[in-house]
């Protein structure tokens, strides 16, 4: 079983939007998949619920409740945690003794990456995280690539202390994509598989630390 968490010190940054690209990637793969919404506004939840005719349906565990590891089926093959925007690496912390990889969203704009430095720094320093006995990586998240604010962003992110694991271009499709209860997984077109290939050195670094 692979259990990834994803958190944020800061909201809008895409976060439920990679947990849920996350889930549907590996429904789609097969596997049985559980997505636990730990935030109270329960979008993740919700997404799962407008899933839930399709074959590569994706389990939603509320996790705002106590006991929500307990209600994780014993058959499930991966986990896909979504935190609470504003969390702080305190929060990260109560998780490490479950997860086994932590992903960071991170968007390219000053305001983010001045935001995001401290929380990525105190991350990095978790004792367990520091060891090296849970992975934790950047995702740089709505990038532009055909802009200079956006190279610039990226250079700065590498400049973390966590690596910047997948770089994630902007697309309206991940908007629409997930209004459905779907994602860009979900889709064979010519225009979504450049996207989906963005995706591909997040999946290797996840298999890697599975």
């Amino acid at each position: 079983m692979l259990k990834v968490l994803i958190a944020s010190c800061k909201g809008g940054c895409g976060k439920t939007t990679l947990a849920t690209h996350l889930a549907a990637h590996y429904a789609v793969e097969g596997r049985n998949t559980v997505l636990v919404d730990c935030d109270r506004l329960a979008s993740s939840r919700h997404w799962c619920e407008r899933r839930a005719g399709l074959a590569s349906a994706v389990l939603p565990i509320d996790g705002t409740k106590r006991n929500w590891r307990e209600r994780i089926p014993d058959g499930a093959d991966r986990v896909i945690i979504d935190t609470p925007a504003g969390a702080s690496a305190a929060d990260v912390d109560e998780f490490l003794d479950y997860a086994d990889a932590v992903l960071i969203p991170v968007l390219p704009s000053p305001f983010d990456l001045e935001a995001c430095r401290p929380f990525v720094d105190a991350v990095a320093a978790l004792p367990r995280i520091k060891r090296g006995k849970v992975a934790a990586g950047i995702v740089a998240n709505r990038l532009r690539p055909w802009t200079h604010a956006s190279q610039l962003a990226l250079e700065d992110m590498q400049q973390f202390a966590l690596p910047v694991i997948a770089q994630l271009r902007d697309t309206q499709g991940y908007v629409v994509a997930t209004g459905l209860g779907k994602s860009l997984f979900d889709y064979h077109a010519e225009t979504v598989r450049s996207h989906q290939d963005d995706w591909k050195p997040l999946f290797k670094w996840l298999k890697k630390n599975n």
